[in-house]
């Protein structure tokens, strides 16, 4: 009888000491939730102006001074999210807002995204659309393109001169499967397809032992190619449970310290029974003359396969 009424005292007390653990992951949700929403629009607003002021004629001085803002808010910003992200995958409260949007317009929008970066490396930024690419998709547009703003902007960080390519294609059935990750089982069903999106440097390449450790949580390469690179370690380490929660995989390829690094992933998205609202959006007057003034600002090129 003794033992039972323990028992029953150790439930209770288990059963407390959840409820309030609960409260208090709820509780720091808010409260990262709160701060992010805060915080970001003065961040935009610094990374944007500082962007302006780059164009401006600035002393050598005052031009170092401003990359340094612009990358320390570019870093910031990024931290910022990541931080909110992480808590919400790991309390398992976190879930994929799933809707329709424009497939193209995502990949616009990384590049205006990085470009503030790149010009300040001098790097050449280039995006290729397959023919066949859909122009809209059902899935969760701010996962995806947060999961190529960070590889690509990994790519731009991490590359001091040359190019990045980035390449969006829809993934064949039997490109799927590869010995190299046999957990990875894909499985194509009607109404959906598997984007591949490859994205190439010529940076400062990795050390192929340190590319495992790439996607562990506050891991870094320990490989001298980076050397002089900061950040908190959270970045593939997110995208990576993005990537699972949208029934893909992300894997790394480089030959080495100092030959470059492919990053390349595959998710599946959801056919739009209708095109023709994004056709029209893509299309709209003046849209091409946006583009084309865009890519004279930095050596950077966003190149449509498909014509727009």
């Amino acid at each position: 009888m003794r033992a039972r009424d323990l028992l029953m005292e150790q439930n209770v007390a288990l059963d407390l000491a959840r409820r309030e653990a609960e409260m208090a992951i709820r509780a720091r949700n808010d409260f990262l939730a709160v701060m992010n929403h805060e915080m970001r629009t003065p961040m935009h607003a610094i990374i944007a102006l500082s962007s302006l002021l780059l164009e401006t004629e600035l002393t050598p001085e005052q031009r170092l001074m401003v990359e340094t803002v612009l990358k320390s808010s570019n870093l910031l910003a990024t931290l910022i999210n990541d931080v909110l992200d992480l808590s919400r995958l790991e309390d398992g409260s976190f879930e994929l807002d799933i809707s329709s949007f424009n497939l193209h317009a995502v990949f616009r929008e990384v590049i205006n995204l990085i470009k503030p970066i790149a010009a300040v490396k001098k790097l050449a930024v280039s995006v290729s659309l397959a023919p066949d690419l859909p122009l809209c998709a059902m899935g969760d547009e701010k996962r995806l393109m947060q999961t190529i703003l960070n590889v690509a902007g990994n790519a731009v960080k991490f590359t001091k001169e040359g190019h990045i390519s980035i390449t969006a294609t829809i993934a064949r059935p039997d490109s799927l499967r590869d010995p190299r990750i046999p957990e990875f089982y894909p499985v194509i069903t009607d109404g959906y397809f598997y984007l591949r999106v490859q994205i190439k440097d010529t940076g400062c390449g990795i050390s192929p032992q340190d590319i495992p450790r790439l996607f562990t949580k506050f891991a870094h390469a320990q490989s001298g190619g980076n050397t002089g690179y900061s950040g908190s370690g959270l970045g593939l380490a997110i995208c990576k449970r993005f990537i699972s929660l949208m029934e893909g995989h992300i894997w790394l390829e480089s030959e080495g310290v100092g030959k470059g690094c492919t990053a390349t992933f595959v998710v599946k998205l959801g056919i739009c029974e209708s095109q023709n609202g994004y056709q029209q959006q893509l299309v709209l007057p003046g849209q091409r003359e946006l583009l084309k003034e865009e890519n004279t600002i930095i050596p950077s090129k966003l190149r449509y396969q498909r014509s727009v």
